[in-house]
């Protein structure tokens, strides 16, 4: 099999990558800028808003699957950006599809495109109705209106942890604070936001496998959720962190992080998934010290 993954650099994408050229997979992969240290992997320097440039990578890279990851993914940052993100998200997304003809592909969206959805409707299945509360998930829902027509298969990812997140997420970010803290750089307070929100976290090893699952035996046109089926609220995820990471924090509230709309729960209901064969496997506390080390 060969595999080409977009945006090969990200979170996700590099992991996805790093395992599958490890399993024996042709791998190759589309980043923007900085190329990513992947060994065996292809890289391909390519702007998915260029059509022209995502149709020359698919044919040069010849895939049976194309996995597509890339584009811009902050919740917060989308308010302020709205141009961009729909120029990436569903411009790009609209090129690769274009590009992929009749191959396979993989799309990953998001379950911010559920938007709030009451506590007793959670877990969230697949069939619930799609209501996007920021411009991100309002992107990721268009996309995927174009994608399953055309028979992508569609990830709709819970919130993904573990070593390599851009720093600008939560945890990440929080992460980086108490390494701070640790080398003296920082006072021993935590700045955060809203800590209310509940999420269902899941190792970055698990979303992999997800993804590597879907390639072979996602239905097409299908969308799938991928999480763990448990919630904790963002400060619950936090405290685990501070434990992993040994470091003494006060923790202090800034109303000024808080987004204009922050979803209060989001939760899986990825028996869709599992039916494939998929199981979650991995342990948030370790997810947690992976991301602590890897910032410490």
């Amino acid at each position: 099999m060969r595999v080409l993954v977009t945006g090969v650099g990200g979170f996700v994408g590099s992991n996805l990558a790093a395992d599958l050229a490890a399993r024996g997979v042709e791998v190759w992969g589309t980043f923007l800028a900085d190329a990513p240290a992947l060994p065996g992997v292809e890289l391909l320097d390519v702007d998915i808003v260029d059509r022209e440039a995502v149709a020359g990578a698919v044919a040069t890279s010849d895939p049976d699957v194309i996995v597509h990851l890339a584009g811009l993914s902050h919740v917060g940052a989308s308010w302020n950006e709205l141009a961009a993100y729909f120029r990436v998200n569903v411009l790009g997304g609209e090129n690769v599809l274009a590009a992929a003809g009749e191959r396979r592909v993989v799309v990953a969206s998001s379950a911010e495109v559920y938007g709030v959805v009451p506590a007793d409707a959670q877990p969230i299945g697949e069939d619930a109705p799609l209501a996007p509360a920021s411009p991100y998930a309002l992107t990721k829902a268009a996309l995927e209106r174009i994608a399953r027509p055309r028979g992508a298969i569609v990830v709709r990812s819970f919130n993904a942890i573990g070593a390599g997140q851009a720093p600008d997420f939560a945890l990440p970010a929080f992460a980086r604070q108490l390494a701070a803290i640790r080398k003296g750089v920082q006072e021993p307070v935590l700045e955060v936001g809203n800590l209310a929100a509940r999420r269902d976290f899941i190792p970055v090893g698990d979303v992999v496998t997800a993804y590597e699952t879907l390639l072979s035996h996602g239905e097409p046109g299908a969308a799938y959720n991928l999480g763990s089926g448990r919630a904790l609220s963002i400060e619950q995820a936090l405290r685990r962190l501070i434990a992993v990471s040994g470091v003494e924090a006060a923790i202090e509230v800034d109303p000024a992080r808080f987004r204009p709309v922050d979803v209060p729960l989001l939760q899986a209901d990825a028996s869709r998934l599992r039916a494939l064969g998929w199981a979650p496997r991995g342990d948030l506390d370790e997810a947690l010290r992976a991301l602590w080390e890897s910032v410490s």
